[in-house]
């Protein structure tokens, strides 16, 4: 059994473990700049809004931030407060997510898909994410100059991720989970993602029966990454939302308005 470690951030990864890599080089101009970081083995995830930009256009910039930050929230706060994995960072509408056995996780590919699963499930306000899902050897590390330095995690899964994430179908759902095909292995789909019990409620939204569907291996072409067999765990709507995410940021930012905690950016 792993002992199972909690980071907030990367940041608490990098100042609790010692460094693999910590050198000061020569930037070919005469000055300094530091090499710092740790590599080790995860699973990166990434999960963007659908639509964003459809469904962001007649919103005003502030009731665009309520609805990223409503996204974020949900995610952090829910679909992973089961997990030890670490928020990485956030990306306009997108968030990334890190699973790692240095983290605790017995299995991270495994509670990677978990977490999607979670997001697809209890998809309450219709962001219906896609998600991207890709593991290998990643190096987490300090990125910046003396003005100003920040952790962030590099190589090629951070890469894959992100483009399976963006990868689309010509069909619709409200779901999709996309990763490299050799990361399935001969796991079975009932064991990883066990069937729900039909039509229960939770919290007023009604929860239909299990629709996950694994498609067979395919050959996709990644900007600038080349061909890659993917496979894919597409699901169609399992929650019923009474209320859209676009709605939900009108309605704050109108109580808002009405709470006095806005102020119009005068007109000159």
């Amino acid at each position: 059994m792993s002992t199972k470690y909690k980071y907030n951030t990367l940041e608490d990864f990098l100042i609790s473990r010692p460094l693999n890599v910590d050198a000061e080089m020569d930037d070919g101009w005469g000055a300094m700049f530091s090499i710092k970081g740790i590599e080790l083995e995860a699973t990166v995830l990434f999960a963007d809004i659908s639509a964003f930009t459809r469904r962001t256009d007649n919103l005003s910039p502030t009731e665009t931030l309520i609805f990223v930050n409503n996204f974020f929230s949900w995610i952090t706060t829910e679909a992973i407060k089961e997990s030890s994995c670490i928020v990485d960072k956030y990306i306009g509408d997108e968030v990334m997510l890190l699973f790692s056995k240095e983290f605790g996780s017995e299995d991270p590919f495994l509670d990677a898909l978990r977490a999607a699963r979670w997001m697809g499930e209890r998809d309450a306000l219709a962001f219906c994410p896609h998600i991207g899902i890709a593991s290998g050897l990643v190096t987490a590390g300090y990125v910046g100059t003396p003005i100003k330095y920040s952790a962030s995690l590099f190589g090629k899964p951070v890469n894959l991720a992100s483009r399976c994430a963006s990868i689309r179908s010509n069909e619709v759902f409200s779901s999709t989970i996309t990763f490299p095909a050799s990361e399935w292995g001969d796991r079975n789909l009932n064991e990883v993602f066990p069937p729900i019990k039909p039509l229960h409620s939770f919290e007023g939204v009604i929860e239909q029966a299990h629709s996950w569907e694994l498609n067979e291996s395919r050959e996709v072409e990644i900007k600038n990454m080349g061909h890659l067999m993917i496979r894919e765990i597409r699901s169609a709507a399992h929650w019923v939302p009474q209320q859209s995410a676009e709605e939900r940021a009108r309605e704050i930012f109108s109580s808002i308005v009405r709470s006095g905690h806005y102020k119009a950016k005068a007109v000159i």
